[in-house]
């Protein structure tokens, strides 16, 4: 597997199926207000926390996007959107953020996958 961050920017390979998590994701805009419950997980060694947009969708969201001082507000524009993919699919991975890719597929549909799911293709 390439290292962490290598593979933005470059055509992947899904090495292990993903099915997207949630239908209707949270997303925030940047500098939005976002409420946090205090909730955190840790997947693949990155922090996310528990968030609620303006609009009361709830997920969770990368901490390195959030201000670190109340009333907290998001830093960047985010969508926790996932894209399903299956072993041997072709992706290019545009971003690489906390252990997941945003990747686009061959019909243009983009989401995140877990960068592990991920092998950069080597071009000749």
């Amino acid at each position: 597997m390439p290292k962490y961050g290598s593979i933005e920017g470059h055509n992947c390979s899904v090495v292990e199926n993903w099915v997207a998590t949630y239908s209707d994701p949270i997303q925030v805009a940047n500098g939005e207000t976002i409420e946090l419950d205090g909730r955190v997980d840790v997947w693949d060694g990155h922090t996310w926390l528990w968030a609620k947009n303006l609009e009361g969708k709830e997920g969770w969201i990368p901490d390195c996007i959030v201000s670190n001082e109340a009333p907290f507000k998001a830093t960047e524009t985010y969508s926790a959107m996932e894209l399903t993919c299956r072993k041997g699919q072709s992706l290019k991975a545009l971003r690489v953020l906390h252990g997941w890719a945003w990747c686009s597929d061959e019909n243009g549909k983009n989401g995140w996958v877990p960068e592990r799911n991920l092998h950069m293709i080597n071009r000749s």
